[in-house]
């Protein structure tokens, strides 16, 4: 070829590459938010998206491994003609089926997007390598290898494209034909790629054998790679749960850990090696600082332990990426080492996804990916030293068994908070630990000691002593407060209800008898008679049963089966055992349980299915309140808690008022230090009817100035703003009303 058309095709090689990538990472924040309805708002629903992906992206990594040992025309025909049979599923969309009725998901929804998207993500997560390799043999000159840094950065776009640009601004039938009009669009380019390589002459391009011999690629190496691609891939999945579970299940939250990921590749593929050398170099310290953070809780805990844990995942998959990257083979083998690469990311996802849910009772494939990564970092010293000498290694292994002694002593003898005494046990053992960097089992003794000693130690007693429980939909933990006068059950980090042992069948926390929830159900007998029908959509540990009057019919619904099981257990939460043991639980996703019921089966409808501080953004559409309309009767009144750390839900649930010809007030329980002390806590709830005098029954004067937002003893007004758009199942977007800068 001439050298003006050498560099044409490189540009349409990049374009294309650049464009397929931005496609796959486009699709899978796109396609996970389509899956909201039907399968609510839980962390792991992202995660088992993220299994499928990484699926598929394996088996495009195999088919173009596969198709690489075909001549290049052949490979040009198949190619295409894999790209014309995708056309079948557009456009983009879910297939017609609903979730299981068991109410557990964890293999219903990894075939749910199979059969959605299944063959068009296949052909399209094929194009990094395959175009890379068509890259190679086209004649051109240049690291094939730094396309893939390139692919990367198409990925990284794809990703914040969606949650900033995408979905704000646009509806999903529309987004739909967006990407569909963008792969059809990638379907040209590829066709301009495989003629590229058709018009090309000479036995070079006869078939795809590789231009130079290659090196045998032993097992060992083969297995390094999986190993190196395996830990960033969980580690992602973990810190993604971090976030969602306490934040809200929402194309933004999802893809920060992912974009995060995907750029640790950009850096550590680039020509420019010197980035990615130091902040490998440089990765044992960090994991120090960092990897302390991970077991603490609370608020602020949280929101610091997940910066923390972002910094860590860009670190270590920096780190070890680029360690893929040096010990990458020559580019005849490229789709092999993609293809170990790929297969690496998909055990990491098999085990955040599916085995640990089922192996443990609380987040520890979190906490062990980060022990994974502490061997697997390259073998960089923070101080340079003579490794030749085997006493420096024989000191080093000291150092790091003194470091992981001093964890677990200092565990064992402080309380679970900060000391003077935990502070410099805590100095010491990073010390020791940055000492031993660059020798993985010393390092990886002090990373455990480390960890031990900031929380490790607390978390795996809740786990022996069986207070922390897990299922899909979360983490549970049950403690006891005030020397055991107290029970307390915990979502993530965020408390979902508390019961007083010396007065079982009191109210406790966000349901008080001065909450707007309370106020309500307590006037039931008076607004709708003794017969009054109750339902409840999020069970919780049952508090609201105690509500519970002589001639009333109670019905829960619940999605967890495991929060079932709590509830139920009298020796561990006793509401519904005292209460309303004849209260009917109906298990499944409440939009399409609700839909079940009888048209006006209720007089009173609560809405508390919050997960931690994660929204199930489903339940709070306009086709949700339609859903709810329908289940109550025509002055029946809906009650909505919208408390929330993090998300300001006043003005959607506003929006959604007005747009369903509701009348809403809202009520904010602000409780005095005595009566948080005797199990209260702040709550928000609306109050909402579709008959203003019902309403007004319950709340009396409606205060219109709301200048006592936070400390009001009456309803107050809840008028939507005018710029305020109600959420749909087709648009709906959280950035607006994001209030996390307030939070201290």
């Amino acid at each position: 070829m001439k050298g003006t058309e050498l560099r044409s095709s490189r540009g349409l090689f990049l374009l294309t590459i650049l464009t397929g990538s931005f496609l796959l990472f486009l699709v899978q924040p796109m396609i996970a938010r389509m899956a909201l309805p039907r399968l609510g708002g839980a962390p792991a629903v992202w995660n088992s998206a993220m299994l499928v992906y990484q699926a598929l992206l394996l088996g495009g990594y195999a088919y173009a491994h596969r198709l690489a040992r075909e001549p290049a025309r052949r490979q040009a025909i198949i190619h295409i003609a894999l790209f014309a049979v995708g056309l079948l599923w557009l456009p983009l969309g879910l297939v017609d089926m609903n979730p299981p009725s068991d109410g557990s998901p964890i293999f219903w929804v990894p075939w749910l997007l199979i059969a959605s998207i299944g063959p068009l993500f296949f052909v399209v997560a094929a194009q990094a390598p395959l175009m890379q390799r068509w890259y190679a043999i086209s004649g051109n000159k240049g690291e094939p290898y730094a396309l893939y840094a390139a692919s990367n950065i198409g990925s990284f776009t794809g990703l914040l494209t969606y949650p900033l640009l995408v979905e704000p601004f646009t509806a999903l039938y529309s987004q739909k034909w967006l990407w569909s009009g963008i792969y059809v669009l990638l379907m040209a380019l590829v066709g301009m790629c495989a003629l590229t390589v058709w018009r090309a002459s000479g036995e070079l391009f006869a078939c795809a054998e590789p231009e130079e011999k290659a090196d045998h690629i032993s097992v060992r190496r083969k297995l390094y790679w999986v190993a190196l691609a395996a830990v960033p891939s969980g580690l992602m999945l973990s810190t993604t749960s971090h976030l969602t579970t306490d934040l809200m299940a929402m194309p933004l939250l999802w893809v920060i850990p992912l974009a995060i990921y995907l750029l640790s590749f950009s850096i550590a593929f680039a020509d420019n090696q010197r980035p990615a050398y130091w902040i490998s170099r440089f990765a044992p310290l960090v994991m120090l600082v960092a990897g302390s953070f991970i077991f603490l809780q609370g608020s602020k805990a949280a929101v610091n332990g997940l910066v923390a844990s972002l910094g860590l995942l860009f670190t270590i998959a920096v780190a070890l990426h680029n360690e893929m990257y040096r010990t990458r083979p020559a580019a005849s083998q490229l789709t092999g080492f993609y293809l170990m690469m790929s297969v690496g990311g998909v055990l990491g996802g098999f085990f955040c996804a599916i085995i640990a849910p089922l192996l443990f009772n609380w987040t520890w494939e979190h906490p062990l990916l980060i022990l994974a990564a502490a061997v697997l970092l390259p073998k960089i010293t923070l101080v340079p030293l003579d490794k030749t000498d085997g006493r420096i290694t024989y000191v080093m292994a000291a150092f790091g068994l003194l470091a992981l002694i001093l964890g677990v002593f200092g565990a064992a003898v402080e309380p679970d908070y900060i000391s003077v005494t935990k502070v410099i046990i805590a100095a010491t053992v990073i010390t020791l630990g940055a000492a031993v960097a660059g020798f993985r089992v010393p390092f990886l003794l002090a990373m455990a000691g480390l960890l031990t000693l900031n929380g490790g130690y607390y978390n795996a007693q809740l786990s022996i002593d069986g207070a922390r429980m897990r299922s899909y939909f979360g983490t549970y933990t049950v403690d006891s407060m005030d020397n055991g006068r107290v029970r307390t059950l915990t979502h993530g980090t965020t408390m979902h209800g508390l019961q007083l042992l010396d007065d079982p069948t009191r109210p406790t926390s966000y349901y008080t008898a001065n909450s707007g929830v309370g106020k309500a159900l307590a006037k039931a007998p008076e607004l709708y008679g003794a017969g009054a029908s109750i339902g409840v959509v999020g069970l919780g540990t049952g508090t609201l049963a105690c509500y519970h009057q002589p001639g009333q019919q109670w019905q829960f619904f619940e999605i967890d089966p495991l929060m079932v099981a709590i509830a139920r257990d009298r020796k561990v939460f006793s509401f519904l055992e005292k209460c309303t043991p004849d209260a009917v639980i109906t298990l499944g996703d409440a939009r399409l349980t609700l839909a079940e019921v009888p048209k006006g089966q209720f007089d009173v409808l609560a809405l508390d299915a919050f997960s931690s501080d994660a929204i199930p953004l489903h339940l709070l559409t306009q086709e949700a309140f339609e859903t709810y309309g329908r289940a109550l009767k025509p002055d029946g009144l809906l009650l909505v808690h919208i408390s929330n750390r993090y998300i300001d839900l006043n003005p959607v649930v506003a929006a959604e008022a007005k747009a369903n010809g509701w009348t809403a007030a809202l009520r904010h329980d602000g409780p005095t230090d005595a009566m948080i002390n005797a199990g209260a806590r702040p709550s928000l709830w609306i109050a909402l009817s579709r008959n203003p005098q019902k309403l007004a029954q319950l709340t009396g004067k409606i205060d219109k100035t709301k200048s006592a937002y936070y400390n009001a003893e009456q309803w107050l007004e809840l008028d939507a703003a005018d710029s305020t758009r109600a959420w749909t199942d087709d648009y709906a977007s959280v950035l607006p009303h994001l209030s996390l800068w307030k939070n201290k």
